[in-house]
């Protein structure tokens, strides 16, 4: 029997094609798949948005910290950073504004290789936007480790043609060598409108890529999910609102990637769909379940969906987190947070507990999911939510005061997270405290996440990598 209990945050703490039982095992095997040694080195990778498929944001490691240490500051890159830095073997990824990817040597932060692969857009040839002056690089690479292969989506201008479109670029990871090269803008869309700003991922061969529009809400833009083969290929897609109007449905998380759990279903977020009234909502506002070949699967959409969408509430401003009990906790916009059971997500208001006033303001990028704790990016402070699966309930452990954070990971005991002021903090996981800090000056995104790779901790600044080596692992 479904619970559809609510609560205040200061209280005790649809229709399915082919519904999919999310199991332990699933997630599990989520976790792994990116998780194969990489041929450029050894050590732990952490080759896509967040550490794995799932996008756990955790590291294996010991459950103590022992302390952190300055390592190395990269050389100054070309245009800034938006996504998280990505970590195989001894190489370290990272992408940007510019149309740049970088390897960067893990060790000493030496420059290993620099690849520009395309011209970026100039910010005033697009309908709107936040970014300057280029727009190119914007969402996370993935690594595929068994390929020995980095791919990036590339907002590129073509001088040629005096055109705009998005390539799909596959790189060799020990060398830059282009391997691929395709655009991959679904038919009919428009897309100096459209922005690929969530961290790519893989499925069952393919690239998977989300889109939606540029801050502002302009123009003509949808979401989209969009796979491609990753030796190239015909494109498999899926539009959110496809009858809605000019601009809506958008796939884009706050930087955080699409889940890919197990059995190779893809789960994401969207943003506010066209329609605010009327029986059904049309993927906006919704979680949504896609089989690997992109047939929805099964969906939530709280009750409010009208409203939501007529106010902006995006649900899909932050990913959904896949617990490993087979319950799934969104939050967005809306200061709502709903609690859904994995296997039957319950159409329109169908979730299984649902916490409001939840953190204060919107939550905005990844998670970070460790046992039943979910570490949230709250834009008022990390938030700390433990989650029970009998009864299905939500309670917040804590949340920090130490201002604007970015989405947080978890290492060497810690919880780390980059604030929007430049300050690292690493967080006490049962207190929220901040056990240590550093600054490293400007970054160039609301949601900059750090990652880590075989002990020691990156962190992207605007235009610089800082790498930390953790005390443990020295």
């Amino acid at each position: 029997m479904r619970h559809r209990h609510r609560m205040g945050i200061f209280g005790h703490t649809a229709g399915a094609v082919a519904l999919a039982t999310l199991s332990l095992a699933a997630i599990s095997a989520g976790i792994d798949a990116l998780s194969s040694p990489a041929s450029a080195g050894s050590g732990t990778p952490w080759p896509v948005y967040h550490g794995n498929l799932l996008g756990s944001g955790v590291a294996s490691g010991p459950a103590t910290f022992h302390g952190a240490t300055a390592a190395w500051t990269s050389r100054p890159v070309h245009g800034e950073i938006y996504g998280e830095p990505l970590v195989v073997g001894n190489e370290v990824i990272v992408a940007t504004e510019n149309d740049d990817v970088y390897a960067l040597n893990a060790t000493t932060g030496r420059r290993l290789w620099a690849r520009k692969v395309g011209t970026p857009v100039l910010s005033s040839k697009l309908p709107c936007g936040d970014i300057s002056p280029d727009v190119g690089i914007t969402s996370t690479p993935v690594v595929d480790t068994a390929r020995s292969e980095v791919f990036v989506v590339a907002d590129e201008w073509s001088r040629a043609h005096r055109s705009i479109s998005h390539h799909l670029v596959g790189l060799r990871l020990t060398t830059g060598a282009v391997l691929l090269d395709q655009v991959v803008d679904p038919a009919g869309t428009t897309p100096a409108a459209q922005l690929q700003r969530d961290a790519l991922t893989l499925d069952a061969g393919r690239v998977i890529i989300g889109s939606g529009g540029n801050a502002g809400d302009c123009s003509t833009y949808h979401g989209w999910i969009v796979a491609v083969p990753e030796t190239g290929g015909a494109l498999r897609t899926f539009e959110a609102d496809p009858a809605a109007g000019d601009h809506e449905g958008a796939v884009w998380m706050g930087g955080a990637a699409p889940v890919v759990d197990g059995a190779g279903h893809i789960w994401f977020a969207t943003g506010n769909g066209a329609v605010d009234a009327g029986p059904t909502p049309d993927y906006g506002d919704s979680v949504i379940e896609l089989s690997s070949s992109l047939v929805p699967l099964q969906t939530f959409t709280p009750s409010t969906w009208a409203t939501d969408n007529d106010h902006d509430r995006d649900l899909g401003s932050s990913d959904p987190a896949l617990l490993s009990d087979g319950l799934v906790l969104q939050v967005g916009k809306s200061q709502t947070a709903y609690l859904l059971n994995g296997s039957d997500l319950g159409g329109v208001g169908g979730q299984e507990f649902e916490l409001d006033s939840f953190c204060g303001k919107n939550v905005d990028g990844g998670n970070a999911v460790d046992g039943t704790v979910v570490y949230m990016p709250c834009q008022n402070g990390v938030t700390a939510v433990r989650v029970t699966a009998s009864p299905p309930s939500l309670a917040v452990l804590w949340q920090t005061s130490t201002g604007s954070p970015g989405p947080a990971i978890v290492a060497d005991g810690l919880v780390w997270t980059l604030n929007q002021d430049g300050t690292l903090y690493g967080l006490n996981p049962a207190t929220g405290n901040a056990v240590v800090h550093f600054s490293i000056g400007s970054v160039a995104n609301h949601f900059p996440t750090p990652s880590v790779g075989d002990g020691m901790l990156f962190v992207p600044g605007a235009t610089h990598v800082y790498a930390f080596t953790l005390a443990s692992s020295a």
